[in-house]
């Protein structure tokens, strides 16, 4: 082999290993058995990672309760191995990373991950939510989907559920589009949301129709919290989304056979494609959202109270609203949008909009939206 073309294999082999050195064994050496995360009785989860040579680790993640902003401190243990058990956690799914020596590192002992906006993050389930825990029925299931955005100009992703005995029917499906969240990616639905096994099991108890589930990526640009937002993804959902959707997909026509939901900003995009469009969607669902701006909150001055002023044709007319089957908002008592969720709902009664509309115990969590997931969904294609 040509020595000239084995040194820059060995340069990125030391760059490799002296990253990892703090939370790796050297290969070669004495290998350290390390379970991590490790559910004990009692609903409590051990998180533990092999890191001998670092002076501090914390376990951190907002989804874990207790934490606080700083995580919390791990302890070392014989062989290098840093431990700390929390708990007893609720039933759900939970992110996590530890931040060894300052340093943020997913656990290398836990394949399984979820995506944020802008992070990646290690993913532990708490079994003990029949709803949402993996059972012994037909499996349905979600892919990762690329594609080009003529409307953006640049390649995009979005995730796809298909229902058990899709790949292999000829039959056609009406269509979920759910939408993501602020911090979060098209990603999350599908793996802290619980989304696929969600449906599995309400299809498999007959509590809901089988059902497309699409869930596509809801930022266009870098995320900047107190920014507001813009119309791109607006334009692009209608544009490439729900084209590529239909073209690909085995999907029924028609808005009796189209829902569209979200949480949180996902939400807020709902009703600026939804209330436009009324006519496409025959269902609508907000999770802890609202209008953005509607009662002095948090997402800027767009769209803000002219929102009710831009759309007013639509709203009071009658004739698109015959065709609406379900108009569906929930928020948790602890929401920070509360007021607007309410500020929402009041204007469209205003306009004669029949809208079911649910406070329940909780925040701006994924234990709640999760929840929602599970109430809205057997209400669609009935």
């Amino acid at each position: 082999m040509n020595p000239r073309s084995t040194a820059p294999i060995l340069a990125l082999a030391l760059l490799m290993g002296s990253l990892t050195s703090l939370a790796q064994p050297r290969f070669g050496g004495p290998q350290v058995q390390v379970e991590s995360p490790e559910l004990t009785d009692g609903r409590k989860v051990a998180f533990r990672i092999h890191a001998p040579e670092a002076k501090a680790v914390r376990l951190g993640g907002s989804d874990v309760p207790g934490l606080g902003q700083g995580g919390r401190e791990m302890t070392r243990g014989a062989e290098g191995v840093w431990e700390v058990v929390v708990g007893p956690l609720e039933p759900g799914s939970y992110r996590y990373r530890f931040q060894v020596d300052g340093v943020p590192v997913m656990d290398p002992r836990n394949p399984k991950t979820s995506e944020s906006n802008a992070n990646s993050w290690s993913l532990v389930h708490v079994p003990g939510a029949d709803f949402m825990d993996e059972r012994d029925v037909p499996r349905g299931a979600v892919s990762r989907v690329g594609y080009h955005s003529k409307t953006l100009g640049r390649f995009r992703r979005l995730h796809v559920y298909t229902p058990p005995g899709y790949e292999r029917g000829e039959g056609r499906y009406p269509v979920f589009y759910l939408l993501h969240g602020a911090f979060d990616s098209d990603e999350s639905w599908s793996t802290v949301g619980r989304a696929g096994t969600i449906l599995d099991n309400l299809i498999a108890e007959g509590k809901a129709r089988p059902m497309i589930v699409v869930m596509p990526a809801g930022h266009t640009g870098p995320f900047r919290f107190g920014a507001g937002f813009n119309d791109e993804f607006e334009r692009e959902f209608a544009g490439d989304v729900v084209p590529l959707v239909e073209a690909r997909y085995r999907v029924l026509e028609g808005r009796a056979n189209r829902a569209l939901a979200g949480l949180s900003m996902g939400g807020a995009q709902t009703l600026n494609i939804g209330i436009p469009h009324l006519d496409r969607y025959g269902y609508l669902g907000v999770f802890s959202s609202g209008v953005f701006g509607i009662a002095g909150g948090p997402g800027g001055a767009a769209p803000g109270p002219g929102f009710e002023e831009r759309h007013r044709g639509i709203l009071e007319d009658a004739a698109k609203k015959e065709g609406l089957k379900k108009v569906w908002f929930a928020t948790g008592k602890d929401d920070f949008l509360i007021e607007t969720s309410r500020a929402t709902v009041a204007m469209l009664r205003r306009h004669q909009f029949e809208v079911v509309y649910r406070e329940t115990e909780g925040g701006h969590t994924w234990d709640v939206w999760r929840e929602y997931l599970r109430e809205f969904t057997p209400l669609l294609f009935r």
